[in-house]
């Protein structure tokens, strides 16, 4: 029992074995220095008694059989001791002072041998011994007060406590994407599979520049889909990075499909290699509703301000009055002008000719009146407040260019149709994405107007660097799509940024409604969040305590972060962190992962350098395209001109010619 009654009982017997190691020594040097002693007159009668009864023993009759014993008595002694623990020594120090004391203390003899005479021999024998006597005894102690129970200071980030098992199954479907990995645990290397198997339920790629979400993730969601049949979008941020990946394994793969797609590129910069596509199409324009989502999916892709303002009055009404503008060009002669260029044209038309005409179609009266009693009461800075935001940020779009891809029609964006699918890519551009990216942001509006129906085939839609663009109610798309096989995968680089561009609210919505999601480096909320989301494995615990005379350590077992946020911001380019959705048809237990993506590098080198460059779409010239945006701009003239004319020869429609 560790009571004081028992420490003080030991202390005692210790120090007793000391004293009797101390006597045997002093006796040691008293039998076998006599002579110097008698000479000093040190020698006592009663003790040459009790050497010389000793001696019967045995105890003298080898000069090293005392000192042994000595030893052993000061060895046992030192087996008791608890010296005050101090985490700065180590055995290093205490094995120096033992092996010393010890070399010392029996080689001392040799001074023995010395001509030097006997009370210098004498005194220099007792003083060595003495000494080595001493540096044991220190050593000893030494030895009691090092802390003998040591953590593993390998480990100081605590990583291979945080490790768990993750899916090491391949598990394939027609829909599925699989990602190969190695993972870390418990020290081993194993293999892992990131098996995606429901990609209906979206797929959220996070990760900061240069942690690999295209390289690593999302060119396998592309090549893997093109692979399996899908119709596909491809949003490609930075043209023609992802587009041309997407093209060759379109080659590579487009004899899987029962009705062979055709390939699609829209971009603004290289005219040549992009396809011309009215995102107005008539044919899908059914009712003002598509004219209103149309409307607000651009001024809000021009004014990212205004998403966080939807409801004001100021926002509300340029998105009617573009609304306005759009449905009347889709009811004028069956929407033979509905083209984005043609509404742009048509907004710069003077108020009384404008006003004027769109009275004509009753659908959008309720819309305009507003607008036309601000004009006939001469409220113009009211009215100027309503429209021109609209016309200012519609009058950015004004570029030939533009115009040109704009207003022809060499596809329509139903790309799962089952007897026509389609392989859409459409490019941005990092430097002009505050213009392109309003109109690119109407082009996947209405696609996914098209492709979110039933009975079409399964498609995919790709996002690169998704908060670039401003897409209407994601999350509508993200809950119903999945019925309609409907897989859609976002990049992200930070859920600030997500934050930033759709507003706080709307962020929320996207990070947490999508099922599976995969993530490289992240840092602050995003990284909370997702260490949230990962949830909590059992971890090992150690405590050391330390006090005068002993050490103790403790273990026990606590729920913590699987994956703490730290982790998530220090990881490497290629390691990913995330979790996937299941469904009923095939459950997976283990569904967070934390690995480093395998990619076969050499052999993605090798394949880059056989890829086909795009073809050529048609060969355009500047005046091709200067022609073209003139012809728009007489369009309109033509039709205001035409529509006014018709209506000062009706009578019943001159009365609503606007004259000031």
């Amino acid at each position: 029992m560790n009571t004081g009654e028992n420490e003080q009982g030991l202390r005692k017997i210790m120090d007793l074995t000391r004293l009797i190691s101390i006597v045997i020594l002093v006796l040691h040097f008293y039998y076998y220095c006599y002579r110097v002693f008698d000479s000093w007159g040190l020698t006592v009668t009663i003790i040459d008694r009790l050497i010389g009864n000793i001696g019967g023993t045995g105890l003298f009759d080898d000069f090293h059989r005392s000192k042994l014993i000595a030893l052993g008595f000061l060895f046992i002694s030192l087996l008791g001791t608890k010296g005050k623990k101090d985490e700065n020594l180590n055995f290093k120090t205490a094995l120096a002072y033992i092996i010393t004391g010890l070399t010392i203390y029996f080689i001392s003899f040799l001074s023995l041998m010395l001509s030097v005479g006997l009370e210098n021999i004498a005194v220099l024998y007792v003083a060595l011994t003495s000494l080595g006597y001493i540096l044991i005894l220190t050593g000893g102690t030494l030895f009691s007060r090092i802390i003998r129970v040591q953590f593993n200071n390998k480990d100081i980030f605590n990583r291979e406590n945080e490790t768990f098992p993750q899916e090491e199954r391949l598990i394939e479907n027609d829909y599925s994407i699989n990602l190969p990995g190695r993972y870390h645990l418990k020290g081993r290397v194993r293999k892992s599979w990131i098996n995606i198997i429901n990609p209906f339920r979206s797929l959220l790629v996070l990760g900061n520049p240069g942690s690999g979400k295209s390289y690593f993730v999302i060119r396998h969601v592309i090549t893997q889909h093109l692979a399996k049949g899908f119709s596909m979008f491809v949003y490609d941020f930075k043209f023609d990075d992802l587009t041309i990946i997407a093209y060759n394994h379109y080659l590579k793969n487009k004899h899987r499909f029962v009705v062979t797609p055709e390939f699609y590129v829209i971009n603004f910069d290289d005219l040549t290699r992009s396809h011309r596509c009215n995102p107005l199409d008539k044919e899908n324009m059914l009712d003002i509703t598509d004219a209103a989502e149309s409307a607000r999916t651009i001024l809000m892709g021009l004014n990212r301000e205004w998403i966080k303002r939807q409801g004001d009055f100021f926002v509300e009404s340029p998105i009617n009055f573009l609304t306005a503008i759009i449905w009347y060009l889709r009811k004028y002669q069956d929407g033979e002008f509905c083209t984005l260029p043609h509404v742009i044209e048509l907004m710069q038309i003077e108020y009384d000719k404008l006003f004027s005409i769109l009275r004509t179609e009753k659908e959008i009266e309720v819309m305009i009146n507003p607008f036309i009693n601000a004009y006939l009461h001469e409220a113009m800075e009211q009215l100027e407040g309503q429209i021109a935001s609209a016309k200012v940020a519609m009058a950015r779009l004004s570029s030939p260019q533009l115009y040109y891809v704009l207003s022809g029609n060499d596809c329509n964006l139903d790309i799962n149709d089952p007897e026509a699918p389609k392989i859409l890519c459409v490019g941005s551009n990092p430097q002009k994405i505050q213009i392109y990216g309003a109109v690119l942001s109407l082009y996947v509006n209405r696609l996914i107007k098209l492709v979110n129906k039933k009975g079409k085939l399964k498609s995919s839609l790709v996002f690169d660097e998704f908060p670039t663009i401003y897409l209407n109610n994601i999350d509508s798309l993200v809950a119903t799509a999945r019925s309609n096989r409907v897989a859609t995968c976002l990049g992200v680089q930070d859920f600030s940024q997500l934050k930033k561009d759709y507003g706080k609210d709307q962020a929320d919505v996207i990070m947490n409604i999508t099922g599976n999601i995969a993530s490289g480096q992240a840092t602050g909320d995003t990284a909370k969040q997702l260490s949230e989301r990962f949830g909590k494995i059992m971890q090992d615990r150690a405590g050391l305590s330390i006090n005068r005379t002993d050490t103790s350590i403790s273990k026990s077992k606590q729920l913590d972060s699987a994956i703490p946020a730290s982790k998530i911001a220090g990881l490497s380019s290629g390691e990913f962190v995330g979790m996937v959705a299941d469904d009923p048809d095939c459950r997976i237990d283990l569904k967070t992962f934390h690995c480093e993506i395998i990619n076969d590098h050499a052999g993605l080198k090798m394949e880059q350098k056989f890829y086909r460059p795009l073809p050529a779409v048609r060969q355009v010239d500047g005046v091709m395209i200067q022609r073209n945006y003139f012809q728009v701009k007489q369009d309109v003239e033509d039709l205001v001109s035409a529509e006014i004319e018709r209506m000062m020869d009706d009578p019943e429609l001159s009365g609503l010619i606007i004259r000031r």
